[in-house]
């Protein structure tokens, strides 16, 4: 569909822009053979940091947890149950934090924008792909909901109405040659039609009654009936054959099949709100509009209507409800009217005109709801947007890991010495929160560790654990030798 490929075809430009713009360092408007300038250190190719263990920021400790707050493993072969611990996310949870993260990797941080200004123009072409997604979106939710309303539009049906008139064949050998017949058609077609596929004659009605002269056929084989079914076959016409040499006066009705039902209004009801026939939505729309216009809703409880002389008439009440009125609108509202048509079958051999034409008024689908519905289920150029935004995260973390190995070079080139001694300095505290090694050993191996304050009330506190354990234990087997 059109709209479907521009609106595609608008994401996947912005798209391909990002990922050159990141990749090549391409700026939008720039040729294509053209480079940005990079400022500071040159970057290496992505990889791992330097030392064979994650890079850190010079004097930035990495976060360890405390020893004690530390939760210990559950044995080999026991789960953990699924009340405990922490709560096992759902499948939205997962998609829509999945979401956030995706999109707060596309963003490059701010001291890389501020080493490269250059990449002002990827923030650039990433607001506008925001910006492009939200239309995108809002125009599908106006798609979405202008679908729920009904489309229609009215077109011209052309009625055709013929007969053929077969004489009597004294020497036809089968009983059906030798008796004189004539046979009604009924077909039609809808007057410049644009849409490919024709729809059936008969998907236009609910029910076709021809009744034929009732002294010619008898009360019995007279009334030619067809009624719509949920397993009706639908077809392009209707025929009648029956036996005869005279010419017959028929009467056909159609009945109308409208989506949705439509209904004829009480005449008085009709006078009063100026429709004939339509339906129940808009009967009740112009109804409230009425209200409305005479200001017939009451000042002090809005819930009512105060009914003036033609409401009371045709309601029969002087106050009621606004949510009465479907209920009372059940008994005004009547069958739609059929369309009765008038037709002289003629036996006439004489006679040429065999063939009437009527025009109708007729409500169907509008063309644009396919085009409206097939944007919405299309998934054109999707496959290669999620490619290419793949792309695009895998390009911004090479580029925060070659920032990484830029600052550590750059904190090394600056510092040797004191770079390597926090370095090394991490790299302890790392070790120490990976095997749960609780205190300093560098520290306490030393004499001086002992000699400070808290080692005498240390001391205490130590000699004074094990007296307790000790009193529980014999506490514990003098009453084992009692019993």
């Amino acid at each position: 569909m059109a709209a479907d490929e521009v609106a595609g075809g608008a994401r996947k430009a912005t798209k391909s822009k990002l990922f050159e713009f990141l990749v090549h360092g391409v700026r939008p408007g720039m040729p294509s053979g053209a480079r940005m300038p990079h400022q500071g250190a040159p970057m290496g190719p992505p990889g791992s940091p330097y030392m064979g263990s994650p890079a850190v920021r010079p004097g930035l400790a990495p976060a360890g947890m405390e020893p004690a707050r530390k939760r210990a493993a559950p044995p080999p072969g026991q789960s953990q149950p699924q009340g405990q611990g922490q709560p096992v996310p759902t499948a939205p949870t997962r998609t829509r934090s999945a979401k956030r993260r995706k999109m707060a990797d596309k963003i490059l941080p701010q001291r890389i924008r501020e080493l490269v200004p250059e990449s002002q123009a990827y923030m650039d072409l990433l607001a506008f792909e925001r910006k492009l997604d939200q239309t995108i979106m809002r125009k599908r939710v106006d798609i979405q909901e202008a679908l729920k309303r009904p489309m229609k539009q009215k077109r011209k049906l052309r009625l055709y109405i013929s007969n053929t008139f077969n004489p009597a064949k004294p020497d036809a050998e089968d009983s059906d040659g030798s008796i004189a017949s004539w046979e009604l058609r009924v077909e039609g077609k809808l007057l410049d039609d644009p849409s490919k596929q024709k729809r059936k004659f008969s998907s236009f009605f609910k029910s076709l009654v021809i009744e034929l002269d009732k002294d010619l056929y008898g009360p019995d084989n007279h009334l030619v009936e067809w009624h719509r079914t949920p397993t009706t076959q639908e077809t392009d016409g209707f025929q009648v054959k029956r036996p005869g040499d005279l010419s017959v006066r028929c009467t056909l009705l159609l009945m109308l099949d409208y989506q949705p039902p439509q209904f004829k209004l009480d005449p008085r009801l009709a006078r009063l709100l100026g429709l004939h026939t339509q339906s129940r939505s808009a009967i009740v729309q112009a109804l409230w509009q009425y209200v409305k216009t005479n200001r017939l809703q009451d000042s002090h409880d809005k819930e009512y209507i105060n009914g003036d002389k033609y409401f009371q008439q045709i309601f029969d009440c002087p106050r009621l409800k606004f949510s009465e009125i479907p209920q009372r609108l059940t008994a005004l509202l009547l069958p739609p009217d059929p369309i009765v048509i008038n037709h002289v079958i003629s036996v006439d051999p004489s006679d040429q005109k065999k063939t009437a034409c009527y025009d109708i008024d007729v409500e169907v689908e509008e063309p644009l709801k396919g085009q409206m519905s097939s944007f919405l289920l299309s998934t054109a150029n999707q496959q290669e947007i999620s490619a290419l935004d793949s792309k695009i995260h895998e390009t911004i973390e090479s580029i925060n890991q070659l920032k990484i190995q830029r600052d550590f070079m750059l904190s090394f080139s600056r510092d040797p010495k004191g770079y390597v001694q926090d370095l090394l300095r991490s790299q302890s505290r790392d070790l120490k929160v990976m095997t749960d090694v609780a205190g300093n050993p560098e520290e306490e191996r030393r004499a001086e560790f002992y000699h400070q304050p808290w080692s005498q009330e240390a001391v205490s506190r130590y000699f004074y654990c094990k007296i307790q354990q000790r009193r529980q234990e014999l506490e514990q087997s003098l009453v084992v030798r009692n019993t």
